[in-house]
């Protein structure tokens, strides 16, 4: 519930005031957010953004002279020289009016972005779990780290949701279409069990494990031996994220966790029809 409880924050700091939305209704060319973008603007706050940069303090004067009194007519910005922001395209605002008796709507409405957020499901609470847990807490993802270790699994980031599991490879059907399962348990042996349930599935943004080329081609090896379907293999990522030097839990999760958000954005744009 990310975005619910910054609007939460937002609306108490902004008081019975009100409030203006502010959409983006068009957005032709190179433009640092497209039409599904909005922010909210009070007088001594804002929630949310429009891309940033000229073009959202253009946005935030609008709109607060909008609270003084002034009509709420649309704005059309030409992202260029003219404002000083390179992108070269060009966007039009909305700007609409909040009153209090309907922030309870607005809420809703962050609720539901929120419920729509994919799921990215660690397997494994050491020390890259942690670090890629904390790493993904920062973007608009709801993560899960299942764990056999209570010890570990107490480690975990707060934010993420915990499942202590015997069998965690069992955990991979409740895994929401369109998420990411991502293996890096202690135990290889657990590793390819939780591999194998996961690549059955044809409705995951990324099954990804933790390992190197070696680590791969010894569980290819095991999951054809035991009768695996060759095609399913073109689905795991392994070895994930980038091969840098610094080996350090924190640097690996950051190239993880930039892999995740590629193959969850590339997901949603192939079921959207974006190219």
């Amino acid at each position: 519930m990310r975005r619910a409880v910054a609007y939460d924050a937002f609306v108490g700091a902004a008081g019975a005031s009100g409030f203006v939305r502010v959409r983006v209704v068009e957005a032709k060319g190179s433009t640092p957010r497209d039409t599904d973008a909005w922010m909210l603007v009070a007088e001594t706050g804002a929630f949310g953004t429009i891309g940033g940069g000229r073009l959202e303090l253009e946005a935030i004067d609008q709109a607060r002279r909008i609270l003084a009194g002034a009509a709420a007519e649309n704005l059309a910005l030409p992202l260029g020289p003219a404002i000083g922001q390179c992108c070269g395209g060009h966007v039009t605002l909305s700007f609409e009016v909040i009153p209090p008796a309907r922030f309870d709507e607005i809420r809703a409405q962050a609720e539901a972005e929120d419920a729509r957020d994919p799921e990215v499901w660690l397997f494994g609470g050491g020390h890259v779990g942690r670090a890629l847990a904390a790493a993904l807490l920062l973007l608009p993802v709801k993560v899960h780290v299942v764990e056999t270790r209570a010890d570990e699994l107490d480690r975990t980031p707060e934010g993420a949701i915990r499942h202590l599991a015997a069998m965690p490879e069992s955990l991979v059907t409740t895994i929401a279409p369109g998420g990411a399962a991502v293996v890096l348990t202690h135990d290889h042996a657990l590793d390819f069990l939780i591999v194998t349930a996961a690549l059955q599935r044809d409705d995951l943004a990324q099954v990804g494990m933790i390992g190197s080329a070696t680590k791969r081609a010894t569980f290819e090896h095991q999951f054809l031996r035991e009768g695996g379907d060759r095609n399913r293999l073109s689905g795991l990522t392994c070895p994930i994220g980038r091969k840098i030097a610094d080996k350090r839990p924190e640097m690996i999760a950051v190239t993880v966790a930039a892999d995740i958000a590629a193959a969850l954005a590339a997901w949603q744009a192939e079921r959207q029809g974006v190219s």
